[in-house]
């Protein structure tokens, strides 16, 4: 039995061409409460800077804990769920990609950054108290702008932006590596990751995507891994494995359905495939409600 999704499609939806917004998380909470938050996705991006937490918060059918001084970054789309012990304390901030068209920030801006991933792992980023101060700074600015009627303010809003993921992705790229070599596995990885998210349904082999992008296949799989600690392969085989999840637990299409729309020749190689994937069949994984979420 499938389960409904909600899906929220404005920031603000008492203010449906609000493109930006900030909250605490510790109000956000006293607004929810009693109620459950229920699995759902956002058609904007969510950034979560936690100072104070306890809890897990489950991301793509992955559950993570949800702690001090964390930062998670939630793409649109991506199916989320937080589960709080306690109250929570930090920010909720979010901005739709007409936010960025709007400050001219580039969408390969969010691309080159890495910290948005639409599908497979996406762990937290742990902050240090002097890191999360730097955050928390920004994060307040945007609070404090938000609530004012000054000049400029959008534009104000999206360099506070801007510098707060500038900062997130700096924490991330502690390690010194040839500044070159990194510009060019970059460009690898963004053309990469488009293909994929146009083909992942038609082509499911590494060599289909190198011989789009005219490099070898051990190529690939190598500038991919040392960017993003996984393979060429195993980064088709998660996004794959994110949509088939996501269809089997939220849609009402049948295994077989699902097999053909993500480009299985026979249902049985889409069984195969899931259950070494993730060590259960896909009809024992849409059946228990249990699995998941």
């Amino acid at each position: 039995m499938s389960n409904p999704i909600k899906t929220y499609e404005f920031v603000d939806r008492s203010d449906t061409l609000m493109t930006f917004d900030i909250k605490k998380t510790e109000d956000v909470h006293e607004a929810k409460n009693p109620k459950l938050d229920t699995p759902h996705r956002h058609n904007f991006y969510t950034i979560l800077l936690i100072k104070k937490a306890e809890g897990t918060h489950r991301i793509d059918f992955n559950e993570y804990a949800l702690e001090n001084n964390q930062v998670f970054f939630i793409s649109p789309g991506q199916v989320h769920q937080i589960q709080e012990k306690q109250k929570s304390y930090g920010w909720v901030i979010t901005f739709s990609r007409q936010f960025l068209v709007e400050n001219n920030i580039d969408y390969c801006f969010i691309e080159d950054i890495n910290l948005f991933t639409a599908y497979g792992e996406t762990p937290p980023l742990y902050l240090n108290i002097q890191q999360h101060e730097v955050l928390d700074r920004y994060s307040q600015q945007m609070y404090k702008t938000q609530k004012s009627n000054i000049k400029f303010k959008a534009q104000k809003q999206g360099a506070l932006v801007k510098l707060f993921l500038i900062a997130c992705n700096n924490i991330c790229s502690l390690d010194e590596r040839n500044t070159q070599q990194l510009q060019a596995g970059a460009t690898i990885l963004k053309d990469f990751k488009n293909l994929v998210e146009d083909r992942f349904s038609e082509w499911h082999l590494v060599q289909q995507y190198a011989k789009a992008l005219h490099v070898t296949p051990d190529h690939l799989n190598r500038t991919i891994k040392s960017l993003i600690g996984k393979t060429a392969k195993e980064y088709v085989q998660s996004r794959i494995i994110i949509a088939a999840k996501r269809m089997l637990f939220f849609s009402e299409q049948t295994t077989k359905e699902i097999a053909y729309t993500l480009g299985f020749s026979e249902p049985s190689n889409f069984s195969n495939f899931f259950k070494k994937s993730t060590g259960i069949s896909p009809s024992v994984f849409k059946n228990n409600g249990n699995v998941g979420f």
